[in-house]
């Protein structure tokens, strides 16, 4: 019998390959960890998707953003704790096919990527 197909998770964005504990209930499988489950996606959340693209279609074509500067957009005074939800709302987008992640100006695996990264529409 062969594996079925990754899915992504749908708090995080990050990829969640098949276990054999999950063979029952695969279909069922929608976050990564009970964090995820938890957390899911929230207004804020949301907010930092819709501003990842609208920051994207304001600039030139292939041009990048950091994920910085949605969390600022969407909370000018204190977007630094937005980081880590900044950098999930591009993996949900990248999930979608709308974005791609990109360290040294090479798309990147947003499940593994490490450290700095950019952010710029998908094809560019």
């Amino acid at each position: 019998m062969s594996q079925p197909a990754d899915k992504t998770c749908l708090a995080c964005g990050r990829t969640i390959t098949w276990r054999k504990k999950w063979e029952r209930n695969w279909d069922e499988v929608r976050y990564c960890s009970d964090s995820c489950r938890r957390t899911k996606v929230s207004a804020t959340d949301t907010a930092l998707e819709t501003a990842i693209l609208d920051l994207l279609s304001q600039r030139a074509t292939g041009a990048t953003i950091c994920p910085s500067e949605a969390a600022r957009l969407v909370n000018p005074l204190d977007w630094q704790p937005l980081m880590e939800q900044a950098r999930r709302a591009a993996r949900r987008l990248v999930a979608q096919g709308r974005v791609e992640i990109t360290q040294k100006g090479r798309p990147v695996d947003p499940s593994t990527a490490k450290g700095p990264i950019r952010i710029r529409l998908r094809g560019n």
